[in-house]
C-alpha cells in the first residue's frame, strides 16, 4: 500500500480535465469582455454630453452626432447607433434608451450572447 504523501495531486487526466476547464473559460471571456467594454465606452459618451462644452447638443440630431463620433474615437463599429439608441427630448433634458444585443459563436451551433439595456436622463449643456 502506499503512503498518503504520494497519492496527492491530480492524474493526467485530471490535469487534462482542469486545462480544458481553464481554456473554456477563458476563451468565452476573451469573446465577451470587448462587448462589455464598448458597452462601457457606449455609457461614458453618452452620460458625457450635459459636461461636455466642445461639443454644443441643443437638438436629437445633435445628440445622435455627438454620440457617433464618440463611437469613431473608440472604435465602436459593429454598432447601429440607430436601431440601438432611441433619444427623445424633454424641456431641460434628454431621454436616452440604450438597447441592444451582441452575439460571439462559442462553438459549433452555440453562441454567447450579452444583452445591454440602459436609460439615460442627460441634462441639456
Amino acid at each position: 500500500m502506499k503512503s498518503a504523501v504520494s497519492q496527492k495531486g491530480l492524474s493526467l487526466v485530471g490535469w487534462l480535465i482542469a486545462l480544458f476547464i481553464i481554456g473554456f473559460i477563458v476563451s468565452a471571456a476573451f469573446k465577451v469582455v470587448p462587448h462589455y467594454l464598448d458597452d462601457m465606452a457606449m455609457k461614458k459618451i453618452i452620460t458625457a454630453i450635459s459636461t461636455d462644452k466642445a461639443d454644443e447638443v441643443s437638438s436629437v440630431d445633435d445628440f445622435y452626432t455627438h454620440v457617433a463620433r464618440g463611437m469613431q474615437v473608440n472604435n465602436i463599429r459593429d454598432l447601429d447607433l440607430k436601431t440601438a439608441l432611441s433619444v427623445t427630448e424633454q424641456r431641460d433634458q434628454y431621454l436616452a434608451h440604450l438597447q441592444y444585443e451582441k452575439r460571439e459563436p462559442l462553438v459549433g451551433n452555440i453562441d454567447l450572447v450579452v444583452k445591454f439595456d440602459h436609460e439615460f436622463s442627460v441634462r441639456k449643456p
